[in-house]
């Protein structure tokens, strides 16, 4: 869709040009239309992106989503609580008495947890991100009898 504002006209103030309008209602509704179409071109440029980018990764399918070593133990708390709550990640393996219990560190329970939720979600949009907290690794972070998931 191409906007046409004839109403648009410049004047300078202070060495800087400042655009004033005197539009009708209609010709603001179109300029409204305008920039809700452009954010949605971008929303799928962006997604498309994120998504070739994933495909065209050859180790995408064997990678995992660890806490990252520079993020504090109340980050990363938080970050874990998300998951295992309303991120929907599969923490059961964290629980005590579970392979993945120990060591009990938030750090490597927050690692399982984001990579239970990552893997459960890559290929939906969903991300490591976790503010900040997480980041991906080629390395598989499991041991001895804990079993870091990933999906391919």
């Amino acid at each position: 869709m191409q906007v046409e504002f004839r109403c648009a006209r410049s004047r300078k103030k202070q060495n800087a040009y400042i655009l004033t309008t005197k539009c009708s209602q209609s010709e603001e509704l179109l300029s409204e239309e305008a920039s809700s179409n452009k954010a949605d071109l971008l929303y799928f440029i962006l997604h498309f992106a994120t998504v070739s980018a994933q495909q065209e990764d050859r180790n995408w399918e064997k990678q995992w989503c660890i806490a990252d070593e520079q993020t504090p133990d109340d980050i990363l708390q938080i970050a874990l609580s998300w998951a295992c709550g309303p991120g929907g990640a599969d923490c059961t393996m964290i629980e005590p008495n579970k392979s993945c219990y120990l060591p009990n560190t938030v750090r490597d329970h927050a690692s399982y947890a984001f990579n239970s939720y990552w893997q459960k979600y890559k290929k939906h949009a969903g991300s490591c991100y976790f503010n900040a907290a997480a980041m991906v690794t080629d390395l598989n972070p499991s041991r001895n009898s804990c079993n870091f998931e990933v999906v391919p």
